[in-house]
């Protein structure tokens, strides 16, 4: 079998028009396709992680929200793509820069050199690079859409989104990806525990905060009203598609097709995620005396978010005790944001903020060639960055267009009042629409503080 892939991927290099192997090429034919391959399949797998995100979001918020959270995630990975093909590889990889802000030209280059190893050492190619790049530029913020749900304006967010993808997170991820300040001291972050998880994360705190909380979520003597998600089956689908996503996340963050570390990669991340969702699952039971199935789904999104920075270079048991410490943490994170009355409907601060900080500096702990102080310096510059960007981004939005819908347009429903439909159909007189809007669409007098928490609940 090995030998029959060996001459499959020969015979491929042979038959790629424009692809010339000079004599003193880095790498070989064979290693050239399969880098490329490898890393192109990886990209397929870093897009299929927006529909988990999709179909996580939807099925952890109410049903009335569905179509809204479907269209934001379907908005953030076309505008992302985009804007990173016109400016964000520009800003991400400048090339020679001080370290700080950098700028390789407007859009992507057609120059031939793209299609040869003369690209990344032979490693692979331009367009490759991109591709795989791009695919994760979104990710960032497809978090804060998760935070946000249920009630900012939809063109509010879409602005947000693009300006955060296009500039926040391409400039931050040149610190260390484009060879910046960060990179020249020591910092590291080998496939976005920070660069992609904590910033989007950072991003989400900011405007859950700017925000505020859903209507009915928490009461004025501070109780906590839970507000259940409207499909369970899709979250878990959704998380499922999000951990096989992530053998494409990590795996393809190698950067080749080496068998050794790319397979060495997927056990750790693999690993991780497991430790993750089993200790998230018993933390939950414990402490609310219930198995939380939301709670679980977390825990495995924990454990992968905390094994992204260090993944090539923690053992596989150093990647176990990164996902159980993670999974204690997501649980105990989310609580706490509860307690200050920051509402995040599917959990992505704690998720993606808490457990990206935690997995940063884990590679100071359980990497002897990295030092903790520097892993945390890394972590406060990001944090600084991020919330001062999201802050002045969002508020400015909140000055000129406004963040938030309006209380009625909240209780019956983003779908209605922003697209005008519904995700699901139902018979009309049946009262299950209502139910699931929360509010009927006659003409009805506003509903007081008891029937906002009862449709809170329902």
């Amino acid at each position: 079998m090995t030998r029959n892939l060996g001459l499959l991927l020969a015979a491929g290099a042979l038959l790629l028009p424009g692809v010339a192997m000079a004599e003193e090429a880095a790498v070989s034919e064979g290693v050239f396709v399969a880098n490329n391959v490898w890393m192109m399949l990886c990209a397929g797998l870093v897009f299929i992680m927006h529909l988990g995100f999709a179909t996580l979001e939807s099925g952890m918020t109410r049903a009335k929200n569905t179509v809204n959270i479907l269209f934001k995630n379907t908005f953030i990975i076309s505008a992302g793509i985009l804007t990173y093909a016109v400016i964000g590889f520009s800003l991400m990889y400048p090339g020679d820069f001080n370290g700080i802000l950098g700028w390789a030209g407007l859009g992507i280059t057609t120059d031939a050199a793209g299609l040869t190893t003369a690209y990344a050492d032979g490693g692979y190619t331009y367009w490759t690079d991109f591709l795989f790049q791009a695919m994760f530029a979104a990710t960032a913020a497809t978090i804060v859409s998760g935070a946000v749900a249920e009630r900012i304006k939809l063109p509010s967010f879409m602005l947000f989104a693009a300006i955060f993808v296009a500039f926040v997170y391409t400039i931050a991820g040149s610190w260390k990806w484009g060879g910046g300040w960060l990179d020249g001291m020591g910092f590291y972050d080998f496939a976005g525990s920070t660069l992609v998880h904590s910033v989007g994360g950072w991003g989400a705190l900011v405007g859950a905060w700017m925000l505020g909380p859903r209507l009915g979520k928490y009461a004025k003597s501070g109780k906590m009203t839970p507000i259940p998600g409207s499909n369970m089956p899709a979250a878990t689908i959704g998380v499922f598609l999000l951990w096989l996503g992530w053998f494409g996340f990590n795996g393809g963050s190698v950067l080749s097709a080496d068998p050794a570390l790319t397979s060495f990669v997927l056990v750790t991340t693999c690993l991780a995620a497991a430790a993750g969702g089993m200790t998230a699952m018993f933390t939950s039971w414990v402490v609310s005396s219930k198995p939380d199935l939301s709670m679980s789904l977390n825990g495995i999104l924990a454990g992968l978010v905390g094994i992204t920075a260090g993944a090539d270079v923690v053992s596989p048991l150093a990647a176990v005790a990164i996902g159980v410490i993670a999974g204690v943490i997501v649980v105990f994170s989310v609580i706490f944001f509860d307690k200050i009355k920051i509402d995040d409907p599917v959990g992505a601060i704690s998720v993606h903020l808490t457990c990206g900080i935690w997995g940063t500096l884990a590679v100071g702990i359980f990497s002897a060639d990295h030092s903790f102080v520097t892993q945390g310096v890394g972590v406060l510059a990001y944090a600084a960055f991020t919330v001062v960007c999201a802050g002045i981004l969002f508020g400015a939005i909140n000055a000129t267009m406004g963040l938030r819908v309006s209380e009625e347009e909240e209780l019956e429903g983003l779908d209605f009042g922003e697209h005008g439909m519904h995700a699901y159909d139902f018979p009309t007189g049946s009262g299950l629409l209502d139910e699931l809007t929360g509010a009927s669409r006659k003409s009805t007098p506003p509903p007081t503080a008891a029937q906002q928490l009862a449709s809170s609940e329902s």
